[in-house]
């Protein structure tokens, strides 16, 4: 019984994902057509197919809010204080998320007349977005875990603990300068110089645990190309309904990925 309800909330998933990303080749679609000067009832065609898209939508995520209740469940139990914040409160945040856009799907269908549909779709937004801010934060969190980790490895292959027997210490009858010559004094790197070979190495490591690390690369491009959904929706940071619809498109194309590859999906 449990297998099958796995099975077909994957298979739920899928079809929402897909249609996601349909709505959103049509937001762009839509916008590349009218600043081509396409006939406006083409442009109509596009804005009706993309409203459909997003109800059907709506239709199938009326399940959601329960999952990602259970899931924020599952996740209060993490040993890691950070970890346990922000995923179990960004499962919270998408319950009520969720919650809210199954009561647009009444709204919109007519079994709420005198519903506020633009008051609900900000409340709706507002959450998601705080979601998305703790999956960030959850991302950069992880990342800078991986980075330490990865530099205190590079650091234990580099370090040589034995020294040298041609070295001259006072283990072996030799003797350390008591004045340094000039010319073994290296002199102080500016300032600059040396941010700037911090930076560099900062970012080599960023790179390493990426590419090291294909499912916190996933997660956190696609939550960063979901923010600006929110951010353009509630009036924050306006971007345009081609870029809405451009990261719309590769965050579901992105989403598609980790349930065609379930490795490539982050955990917990």
């Amino acid at each position: 019984m449990m297998e099958s309800w796995v099975r077909f909330s994957a298979q739920s998933q899928a079809k929402e994902r897909v249609f996601r990303a349909a709505q959103y080749a049509c937001t762009l679609l839509g916008y590349t057509l009218q600043k081509g000067g396409a006939r406006a009832e083409l442009l109509n065609t596009i804005k009706q197919l993309e409203a459909h898209m997003s109800l059907t939508r709506k239709l199938m995520r009326l399940g959601n809010s329960a999952e990602a209740l259970e899931a924020a469940k599952r996740t209060v139990h993490l040993s890691d204080c950070v970890l346990r914040l922000c995923i179990t409160v960004a499962h919270l945040n998408r319950a009520m998320y969720f919650a809210c856009d199954n009561v647009l799907w009444a709204g919109k269908t007519g079994l709420l007349p005198e519903l506020d549909q633009n008051k609900w779709s900000q409340r709706s937004f507002r959450y998601y977005l705080f979601a998305l801010i703790l999956n960030l934060t959850r991302d950069a969190y992880e990342i800078r875990l991986l980075m330490e980790r990865e530099s205190r490895s590079s650091s234990s292959k580099s370090f040589n603990s034995s020294p040298s027997p041609l070295t001259p210490t006072p283990e072996n009858g030799g003797e350390f300068p008591l004045t340094p010559s000039p010319s073994s004094v290296l002199p102080p790197l500016p300032p600059l110089p040396m941010l700037s070979a911090r930076l560099n190495k900062q970012f080599h490591l960023l790179i390493t645990v990426l590419r090291n690390n294909p499912p916190l690369l996933l997660d956190l491009l696609k939550n960063t190309c979901d923010i600006f959904i929110p951010l353009d929706r509630l009036g924050m940071y306006p971007t345009g309904s081609g870029f809405v619809g451009a990261c719309g498109l590769t965050s579901s194309i992105l989403s598609i990925l980790t349930i065609v590859y379930p490795w490539l999906k982050l955990k917990p």
